[in-house]
Parts: structure tokens; sequence; C-alpha cells
């Protein structure tokens, strides 16, 4: 079996604001409309609000750090001709989708006559990281396997603590929102690239989608590229979260490689227990528990991220990412995004504190004035 390149590609969701008001402007169909659409890797979304920016492959973190620096910095300046600004985080602190503008472009509009309120409500912003696994089989045994830390991830990359105003009690509410749509979440098991294909040859048959691109699991099989696409992350608030995720997730199918060289294995657990965890996950960040499912008791979520870390540790000097997937730690000692918004909010009681700290973070380190 060919070892995988380990190629790394990072799509992100940014949300477009008024920094005067903090609410989420309908952006995108103006410079599409304008043929402003200048920088490599934009495209536009679901809803009008929304800019996604897509990295040129990359071999190593390094290389994403540079593209995601690039793509924040030609879209935070392009925003910022119309004296808008940019955010990065899972949901809004409270513009609501019931004000949001689906974007006019024949793709957007079918998903919103097939899912109606479904799609209309899916105003949710993600980080999705692509590693390149070019045998296939290798490629679902994968998929299969690293489900186990998709919601250690998940409670890292947690940046969607608040929902129309609403403090949700959750550190990702932007998980709750995307479970409503069909073929979400955690993905079954299979165990070969022909059982997959069959589930999607019968889903097109049958009418339910057209292609593979609308099957939204939290990690899927890219339907453009030989690539495993993790698409748990909420889209992360700092350039360097961004880049401790894609990473950990190189590092983790650089390992699971590894062992599977050694015709080793990695334990896979029922879909119940997996989206058990990541509920949790969900619900209570860093600060919960998760269940250790190898020994069937509860343990602190940081604890099992800690046991993450060390399960990858002997691939990451190999991969050159030490630094970056040690970002971890400081993930852990200052909070996540959900956190630091959290803390925002209770501190000013103002919604539009936490989205003016948003605007700063997500320009942390790019090099450009934000509005």
């Amino acid at each position: 079996m060919k070892a995988p390149s380990l190629t790394l590609g990072i799509e992100e969701e940014y949300q477009v604001v008024d920094p005067v008001t903090g609410a989420l402007e309908p952006y995108i169909t103006r410079i599409l409309r304008d043929g402003r659409v200048t920088v490599q890797g934009l495209q536009p979304e679901l809803h009008q609000s929304t800019l996604e920016v897509g990295s040129e492959v990359c071999r190593n973190p390094a290389e994403v750090r540079a593209e995601v620096l690039r793509l924040r910095r030609a879209v935070i300046e392009l925003a910022g001709e119309e004296g808008l600004g940019i955010i990065a985080s899972g949901t809004h602190p409270f513009s609501s989708w019931m004000d949001s503008r689906i974007t006019p472009l024949r793709r957007y509009l079918g998903l919103e006559e097939d899912l109606q309120d479904v799609a209309r409500r899916n105003l949710i912003f993600g980080t999705h990281v692509h590693v390149g696994i070019e045998d296939r089989d290798l490629l679902i045994d994968v998929m299969r396997v690293v489900r186990y830390f998709l919601p250690h991830l998940l409670a890292l990359s947690g940046s969607s603590p608040f929902w129309m105003g609403r403090d949700t009690g959750l550190k990702s509410y932007r998980a709750s929102v995307w479970r409503t749509f069909p073929r979400a979440g955690m993905p079954p098991a299979f165990n070969t690239w022909a059982e997959y294909e069959y589930l999607v040859s019968t889903l097109v048959r049958g009418k339910s989608m057209e292609d593979p691109s609308k099957i939204w699991w939290d990690v899927r099989p890219s339907h453009f590229y030989p690539t495993l696409e993790f698409r748990v992350c909420d889209q992360c608030t700092r350039v360097d979260e961004v880049v401790c995720m894609a990473a950990i997730v190189q590092a983790l199918v650089a390992k699971l490689w590894r062992i599977r060289q050694e015709n080793l294995t990695f334990r896979f657990y029922s879909l119940t227990l997996l989206a058990e965890n990541k509920f949790r996950a969900a619900r209570y960040g860093l600060d919960g528990k998760l269940i250790d499912l190898g020994k069937g008791v509860e343990a602190q979520t940081r604890t099992m991220i800690h046991e993450m870390v060390d399960f990858i540790d002997d691939v990451v000097d190999e991969l050159g990412s030490r630094e970056d997937v040690e970002y971890v730690h400081r993930i852990l000692e200052e909070g996540s995004s959900a956190d630091r918004q959290l803390r925002i909010f209770r501190e000013s009681g103002d919604l539009r504190a936490v989205v003016r700290h948003l605007v700063r973070e997500t320009a942390e380190g790019v090099g450009c004035p934000v509005p």
C-alpha cells in the first residue's frame, strides 16, 4: 500500500461584519456583481455574509501558516475597502439567520429548495483541513479509526458559544445547528472503499443528492481531491489555532499510517459512543469530561487531549511540526476561542464588544490594519 503524501489544504469560512454595529453584512453578491473576486482561493458560500477561502496545496504546517496569512490579509483588505470587518468564529454572537440572505447561485438556491429552513438556519462557520491520502482503502481505514479523536479537535476549536444574542451554554453551538443537515455528523464505519461507493451510488440513484459533495460528515473523503477532509472544527479565530489543528490532523494520519505498517491498528468504537463524546465536547469544551472509551470511564477532556498529543509525539519531529502541535498547550492554558469570547461578554455585558474582540483576534499577526 502506497504511503500517503500527507499534503495539507485549508478551507476557512469568514464572517463579514459592520465594525460599528457588529452585525453581519450581506457582502459576497457585491463583489460577485462588481467582478472584484481577485483573491485567489476566495469563493461564495450558502449565506451572503460568508466568505470562504481555500489554500493552495501545502506540504507542511509552515506552508499552511503562509497560506492562511495570505488569505486573511487579502480578505481583510478587500472587505476593508468598504469599511467592513472580518471575523473568524463558528457562529455570530447576535445576528439572526432569519435576517440572512442566501447567495443566489444554483447550488445554494437548490439547497434552500431542498432543505428549506434547515438550510436557511445554517448560518455557521467552520475550518476544514484536508490531508492527502491517495490510497482509497487506506483513506477509509483512517476515516473509520480517526473518528475517536474528533471530539478532541472540537473541544480545542470551539468558537460558537452564542446564537442569536443568547449565551447558549455550549462551547460549540455550531455543532448542534449542523447536525440538523442530512448526512452530517459522525460518519458510519466503512471497511472498504467499495462499501463507501455503494452508499454514495445508492444516494445518487435514489435522488437524495447529486454527488458526494452533499455528504457533510465531520470527516469525509473529498469529492474533488485525493484527500480526507476533516470538517469537525469550528472556525478557528487565531491563525495559530488553524495551524495547530492542521498540524495535529496531519500527525494523526501519519501515526495511523505508521502503526498500520506495523500490522497494528487503533481500536474503533460505536457511533453512539463517539457521538456522545462529540456532544460533551460541544457542550463543555475544554472544561468538561469525555468518556475514555478504552477504559470505559470518564476522564478530563484536557487529560484526553494530552494523551492525543502523546500518541502522535513520535511523528511530529519527522513532520517538522512540533512547535505547531505544542500550541495546544497555549490553548489549554488560555482557553478556546469560545472561552475567550465568554470572558469578554462577562466583563462587558456587550455582544458588540465580543465582535470587536473577534475582529482583532482574527487579524492577529496578519499585518494589516482593521476597521
